[in-house]
């Protein structure tokens, strides 16, 4: 009986030692963010470039239209414009004055386009490089451009913060 009884306790110092000896210690155990390795999904950039895209083709339809508070729309009110040839514009007021200014002297029934070249940034903050072109109103090219826009999402929706422009060539 004393060999059983010696035998049960060695089989219970063995099973108690090698699940001592199995586990780590608790300093040498993996810290939670040491388990699973954090994967950050990248954004979607030709998704965010096909949707900046959507509204540069919205933004053409209402400067084709002189829907100026269309177009206004499409900015912050902290904006800040650069177009060619003119003065900084800060804030919609002074974007507005400029619209104003440009539609009146622009030749009745020309058109404008936009193609976003490339776009970079975060989900959040986007900037766009793209081209312009202009044609008269029997489809004639009579200017190009290029232009670079800042793109906030806010309230998830892009608005335009900033953009600067600058033409290739004079209009005819």
């Amino acid at each position: 009986m004393k060999n059983y009884f010696r035998t049960g306790i060695a089989c219970v110092a063995l099973a108690l030692f090698s699940v001592a000896c199995s586990s780590p210690a608790p300093e040498e155990a993996a810290a939670p963010e040491e388990m699973a390795p954090t994967v950050v999904a990248e954004p979607d950039m030709a998704a965010i470039k096909a949707e900046i895209q959507a509204l540069e083709d919205a933004w053409a339809a209402a400067d084709n239209a002189g829907d100026i508070p269309a177009l206004l729309a499409f900015y912050s009110d902290d904006a800040v414009s650069m177009g060619s040839g003119t003065p900084v514009a800060v804030g919609k007021a002074a974007i507005q004055k400029e619209f104003e200014s440009s539609m009146a002297k622009r030749p009745a029934g020309q058109t404008i386009t936009f193609e976003v070249l490339d776009i970079f940034g975060d989900e959040n903050t986007i900037t766009e490089v793209g081209k312009t072109t202009r044609k008269d109103a029997s489809g004639k090219v009579v200017s190009s451009g290029s232009y670079m826009a800042i793109w906030e999402k806010r309230d998830g929706k892009y608005i335009c913060v900033r953009d600067i422009s600058n033409n290739d060539s004079k209009e005819d």
